[in-house]
């Protein structure tokens, strides 16, 4: 997908029952999977007045909300159904392992249906994100 803050939305929604530490875990690990995969996301470096360099940043604002587990497998279904918007499921699977190594072993012997998730990022058109997400409370 190629990111136009005009046209676009991006969002991040962490289970409300996840403790803090985790849930600033799995919205990290997502931002950083978006900027990974979602073209034209993050803007270029910038520099302060003395020369230092920031950074690129996400073009648009992005709400981190907070859902039910049972509400973030609804939107991932939901997400699968509709080819315009991109999904970022987070497992609980993956906070528990100890090495990207030992992620990958684990997660290919679990069938997709039996992956409890944790967090979720949905990036697509305003309209459509909004209408899945318009109703869940920001994450205080």
């Amino acid at each position: 997908m190629k990111f136009d803050a005009s046209q676009h939305r991006c969002t991040i929604i962490i289970d409300k029952d996840l403790p803090a530490g985790l849930a600033m875990n799995a919205a990290s690990v997502i931002g950083i999977s978006f900027g990974r995969t979602v073209e034209d996301l993050v803007g270029p470096d910038r520099q302060s007045l003395d020369g230092v360099n920031y950074p690129g940043v996400i073009y648009s604002p992005l709400p981190v909300l907070r859902a039910s587990g049972a509400c973030i497998h609804e939107l991932l279904v939901a997400g699968e159904a509709d080819a315009d918007i991109e999904i970022m499921p987070f497992s609980a699977l993956a906070q528990s392992c100890k090495t990207y190594d030992e992620y990958g072993e684990r997660i290919a012997s679990v069938s997709s249906n039996a992956i409890e998730l944790v967090a979720i990022g949905l990036v697509g058109p305003k309209k459509k994100i909004t209408t899945l997400t318009g109703n869940l409370p920001l994450y205080k």
